[in-house]
């Protein structure tokens, strides 16, 4: 049988910017909008997602905020412990503060639609400058558009099990027509307001990598050309464990972070999906419900996150 990646060959550096450029969704629900691709997630479509919920299975998607420092975690979180004793009475409490830089490889987290841009502006094309104050945070696009939450219906691509190998490297990327192939092969399709969820193999490949700082270059992830397929396929919400495949063969800054300022597309970062990829294959299914649940930080350019999937 032909696969849509021997249909479909890698495309030209002017096929993934025409992609980005001129299929950008800037205006398609209202100049001032800042919700992008989650506007996609209608309450018909909340609803029809609330209702596959069949075993009410859970999974966790978030990695362990990991405090200890090492090569491959350069900003470890922050946590202190605060004790109050009454002393003789015998009661007492405990607080504690976090902190940490979630952006980058390490962090579970969501992008807002201020988090990059390109020579044409962040998201709607607003001007940086203006929209991103460094003492007060973002004036437009900041996560708290999301502050209601994101549930919707979730598709899962199990890269690995598709190739019979442990996990994606660099020379061989996760191709946009292959993502096709994984899920015409786990019997799926990948909808209009869909969390497209692309696992590659992580844990896999930073047990046998493991002084590799994880996503400095070279490093493996999806190919620019998943980009045309997540335009292709309306998705409201990208979840991966590897990121973009860098360097880029194109030259691009974000070969695949670019969906969030040209689509409006969620980013969900390092997402844990072997534990989600290992349920799929028990449960038999490759979709379920998704909530994402963003802290409602004004100004914020993201957000540490839980996600979970219920089945």
């Amino acid at each position: 049988m032909t696969t849509h990646a021997e249909r479909y060959p890698s495309p030209s550096r002017d096929d993934i910017m025409r992609n980005f450029k001129e299929r950008r969704n800037w205006g398609r629900w209202g100049n001032d909008d800042a919700v992008g691709a989650i506007n996609l997630v209608t309450v018909e479509k909340r609803l029809a997602a609330l209702s596959s919920v069949q075993s009410g299975r859970t999974v966790s998607l978030s990695r362990p905020y990991p405090k200890d420092p090492s090569a491959t975690n350069p900003t470890p979180a922050q946590h202190f412990m605060r004790t109050f004793d009454r002393g003789d009475a015998g009661d007492g409490a405990v607080v504690d503060y976090y902190g940490f830089v979630y952006h980058g490889h390490t962090f579970t987290h969501v992008d807002a639609l201020c988090h990059i841009w390109d020579q044409d502006g962040i998201w709607q094309g607003r001007d940086p400058q203006e929209a991103i104050d460094s003492a007060s945070g973002a004036t437009f696009a900041d996560v708290t558009a999301w502050n209601s939450g994101i549930f919707t219906r979730a598709v899962l691509l199990d890269v690995p099990r598709f190739r019979g190998e442990p996990y994606v490297t660099f020379d061989q990327p996760v191709m946009g027509a292959e993502l096709a192939d994984i899920a015409d092969s786990q019997g799926v399709t990948v909808e209009p307001g869909d969390a497209l969820l692309v696992y590659s193999g992580r844990e896999a490949y930073q047990a046998e990598h493991p002084n590799d700082f994880f996503g400095q270059p070279p490093s493996p992830g999806l190919h620019a050309s998943c980009s045309i397929y997540i335009r292709d396929h309306d998705v409201a919400l990208l979840g991966w464990d590897m990121m973009d495949q860098r360097p880029s063969e194109y030259g691009l800054a974000w070969p695949v972070h670019g969906v969030i300022y040209s689509f409006g597309v969620v980013l969900l970062d390092n997402a844990l999906l072997q534990p989600l990829a290992d349920a799929c294959a028990e449960e038999g299914r490759y979709e379920m419900l998704l909530c994402v649940l963003p802290l409602n930080i004004q100004g914020g350019t993201g957000s540490p996150v839980n996600p979970i999937a219920i089945f």
